[in-house]
């Protein structure tokens, strides 16, 4: 039985998850840039920085995707734990000592938060104390975007159709379609980091029509977690050039 409100938008304004990856890594670039290169009073940083705004929600969200859809879920964890070691040099390099840590570690605490939920969820609130628990490890380690971090990811992956779909055959409830549900509940979140990039983020996130797209192959697939620390690089050498 179907228990979810009909809700679409036209086929030619759909996205697959490759067009997301595209555009939520456009959006990191521009972010960087502006962060690094401009002045906070230069004409049009706040529109960029809104920009900016869409990549992390974005990559939450394929987070939670890949995470449902993935074969080896302790490989993906591992890649990403691995992308986040990596990142953290180019982050010292441009923050400092300072106690934090880079955004891969908060998408690989992400997995991990899922998975403990997946592996307890037969324990009913054993699985939310066990996510807690992540995500509170994600805020006293200071990485990117903390507990609100994990908890997106974790929101996108249980408001999924596919997660919830064993409780929704057992109820008569009507619920609205899987990205409204995921926006409704992961917009105050996003809003935390400005609402102009919450709405153009959940925009972006709406027009996903549930399909991989044109980027296929692991060396294709996994290629943003090496732009990441990638791009920090090439960020923190034109901000030398800049200051010199």
């Amino acid at each position: 039985m179907n228990n979810t409100a009909s809700f679409s938008i036209p086929l030619s304004l759909r996205a697959s998850g490759s067009a997301l990856k595209i555009i939520a890594i456009l959006s990191m670039v521009t972010d960087h840039c502006a962060y690094f290169l401009m002045e906070p009073d230069a004409p049009f940083y706040g529109v960029l920085r809104s920009f900016g705004r869409i990549a992390f929600p974005v990559f939450a969200f394929l987070v939670a995707e890949g995470f449902a859809h993935s074969r080896d879920r302790m490989r993906y964890f591992l890649i990403l734990a691995f992308a986040g070691m990596v990142s953290e040099i180019p982050w010292l390099m441009l923050n400092g000592a300072d106690g934090t840590h880079n955004v891969m570690f908060t998408l690989a605490l992400g997995v991990a938060a899922l998975a403990v939920f997946d592996r307890l969820c037969e324990h009913g609130p054993l699985s939310f104390v066990g996510v807690s628990g992540v995500a509170a490890l994600a805020w006293w380690l200071g990485t990117d975007y903390d507990w609100r971090g994990v908890l997106m990811i974790f929101l996108f992956y249980i408001l999924r159709h596919g997660t919830m779909r064993p409780w929704l055959e057992r109820s008569s409830t009507h619920f609205p379609s899987q990205a409204l549900l995921q926006i409704i509940f992961t917009f105050p979140l996003m809003a935390h980091y400005g609402i102009a990039g919450a709405v153009l983020a959940s925009a972006v996130i709406f027009l996903y029509d549930g399909t991989r797209g044109f980027i296929r192959g692991n060396a294709a697939k996994y290629a943003f977690y090496w732009l990441k620390p990638k791009t920090r690089c090439m960020n923190f050498e034109k901000s030398v050039k800049f200051v010199a």
